[in-house]
Order: structure tokens, then C-alpha cells, then sequence
């Protein structure tokens, strides 16, 4: 069984699309939560209760080889599995991630299905600065692995070397396979998603303002690349 977290802007729609073509139908795209549309308390009691509920899981979540989307982690911490859980995620700088979030809400905004924040950030004109420094995304890594340290993962791969580090992920995880996948969801006019352009934020006071107000994240990211930096020998 593998689980894998798609954080926000982190190339996992692209990642998508290799789980898509490995396990075909015994792949459950688990995209209801909305963990960023909720408050602290509602997504934490969310996590906890899916954690319960799937200590004995229902059908359609017996019947998957793979589970991917957006949803705390926590929430399948104690899924059984005959041959094992494992645990994928891909982090991606922060300051990078977050700006790549604000364009792409703003470019792909439709009010018949954006959830409550995305609304409100396009509604009222969020400017760039408002969405980095704002309490509403402050360290999303963090929000996401409420319960559920980076060392639970059993592949944790970086955005900006997503090309080796998916092949290094097939090689292990798949069996070798590596279909071709396009990279998908991406602003064309600055990011393929995958970190192989210039930075969206040049501006080297406002970073470290970004930086530090999402310090928990950056923690979170360093510790990424220095586990990257274990695995590659």
C-alpha cells in the first residue's frame, strides 16, 4: 500500500499522473478534505477521526494499492496492509511553493468549486505579501504533518530535483517503472512546478521576512534535503 501526500504545489499533480499509469483503478484519489479550508480544529479532529475510522477500512480503501491527495497523514496511520505501508511525500522550498500557490489560485480560480480560502484570497485581492505573511498559510508543512513526523515518511523527494528523485522513487517503489509523465497544473509564463526556473521572489529582504515568518517550514524543508543528501550516499 502506498501513501502518498500531495502538498500543495509540490509538483504532485504531475506525481499524479505516474501513480495513474502504475496502479490504474487500485488508485483512490482522496482530495475531500480540504485540509487548508479548515480551521486548526476542524482538520485536526478530521485526521483524527479518519485515523479511527480507518483502523477497519471500508471497502473502496481495502480495494486500493494506492491512496494520493490532499489530507493529514495522521489519517492513515494505522490502515492495515498486508504487505506494508508506505508513506511518499515531495516538499519543495517554502518561499518558492507559496508564491507558486498564490499565482496559480489566482489563474485557475473558478467561484463554483474554490474553496472558502482560495475565494477569499482572489475576492479581495490578496496582494503576493498578504498571502505570504498572513496567519491563514503560515507553515502549511507543518499543518499538514500535525502528528506525523518527516521520519514516518519512507520517500520524501524535493521538488527542484523532481526528475532524479522520481526516478530514484521508481527504482525503489515501483519496480523500475517510470512512465512518461508530463508535468501538469503549471504556470507557463514562470514555473513548470518542478523548480527548474528562476525563482518567483528575487527580492532578498522580502524572502527572508517569507522565511522567517514560515520558519517551521523551512526546519521542515532543510531536514527534507539533509535526508536527500543521507539517501544519495
Amino acid at each position: 500500500m502506498l501513501i502518498s501526500l500531495h502538498l500543495p504545489k509540490t509538483a504532485g499533480t504531475s506525481f499524479l499522473g505516474l501513480l495513474e499509469a502504475v496502479y490504474g483503478d487500485e488508485l483512490l484519489r482522496d482530495y475531500r478534505d480540504r485540509p487548508i479550508n479548515r480551521s486548526v480544529a476542524a482538520r485536526r479532529l478530521r485526521a483524527l477521526a479518519g485515523c479511527l475510522r480507518h483502523a477497519a477500512p471500508p471497502p473502496r480503501v481495502q480495494a486500493a494499492r494506492c491512496i494520493h491527495g490532499h489530507f493529514l497523514p495522521l489519517k492513515y496511520a494505522l490502515l492495515p496492509a498486508r504487505e506494508g505501508r508506505h508513506f511518499v511525500v515531495w516538499l519543495r522550498d517554502p518561499v518558492e511553493r507559496l508564491a507558486s500557490h498564490y499565482h496559480y489560485w489566482y489563474r485557475s480560480y473558478n467561484p463554483l468549486d474554490a474553496g472558502r480560502l482560495h475565494r477569499q484570497v482572489v475576492e479581495e485581492r490578496w496582494t503576493l505579501e498578504r498571502f505570504c505573511l498572513g496567519p491563514e498559510l503560515r507553515n502549511i508543512y507543518s499543518a499538514f504533518l500535525w502528528g506525523f513526523p518527516l521520519s514516518r515518511f519512507d520517500f520524501v523527494g524535493i521538488t527542484e530535483h523532481y526528475a532524479e528523485d522520481v526516478r530514484h522513487f521508481s527504482e525503489h517503489f515501483l519496480a523500475g517503472a517510470q512512465p512518461p509523465v508530463a508535468p501538469q497544473n503549471v504556470n507557463a509564463n514562470q514555473d513548470h512546478g518542478h523548480g527548474s526556473r528562476g525563482p518567483y521572489i528575487e527580492d532578498e529582504a522580502f524572502r527572508a521576512e517569507v522565511e522567517a515568518w514560515h520558519a517551521r517550514d523551512m526546519a521542515l524543508y532543510r531536514e527534507a534535503l539533509a535526508m536527500r543528501a543521507a539517501r544519495n550516499g
